[in-house]
């Protein structure tokens, strides 16, 4: 709901991803950005969907603290994990890493735990979901991975490929309700848990 002024909440983007950034733009409303300080290392045992969440959530009210007392605001946190075979993927950080999950990847079905978090400071409410992709890799030779990882460097994106990029050339199949879910910030999602939360998107 709008405050006594009249005005929408402040809306915050808990993220340092440049891709959740140029995703949040497409809904054309004033956000700002600031970055989280928290330890993304999934615990022991912790399935790859309730890491995802637990971060999403943890990115949220780790940036809704700092704000100030009685600051109106909906701050957006998100998260994603990949997984096959019950093993998690995170971000590369290397081009060696980067080729070794490319390789085991080929020719499998990965899924893409996006998950999504809306913090209201207003009520402390707390929105969650988990959007799952279903991607289908291509069983391509070693020589195609290197000329992809050179070109489009995807050492901080979840699995290495950048699906938004040059990467859309490893995939064979995409699953979702959501096509913005892979690039990792669902809008459909987003677009629905603002809507609850009477944030005024397209004026209304």
């Amino acid at each position: 709901m709008p405050d006594s002024l009249n005005r929408p909440p402040r809306l915050i983007l808990a993220s340092s991803s440049r891709y959740r950034r140029e995703l949040l733009e497409r809904l054309r409303v004033p956000f700002d950005v600031i970055v989280p300080a928290i330890d993304e290392t999934p615990h022991a045992g912790e399935t790859p969907e309730a890491t995802a969440l637990r971060l999403a959530e943890a990115k949220a009210r780790a940036v809704a603290t700092s704000l100030g007392a009685g600051e109106a605001a909906l701050v957006i946190g998100s998260d994603q994990v990949a997984t096959y075979d019950g093993l998690q993927i995170g971000k590369p950080g290397t081009h060696e890493k980067a080729l070794g999950q490319l390789q085991a990847m080929r020719g499998r079905e990965v899924l893409f735990h996006s998950a999504l978090c809306l913090y209201d400071s207003r009520t402390g409410s707390v929105q969650t979901l988990d959007v799952i992709t279903r991607v289908q890799f291509r069983d391509l030779p070693d020589a195609s991975l290197e000329a992809y990882l050179r070109a489009e460097t995807p050492y901080d994106v979840a699995g290495s490929a950048k699906s938004e990029g040059l990467g859309i050339a490893l995939l064979e199949a995409i699953h979702s309700d959501d096509p913005t879910a892979l690039v990792g910030l669902p809008l459909i999602a987003l677009s629905r848990m603002l809507l609850a939360a009477g944030y005024p998107l397209l004026g209304v």
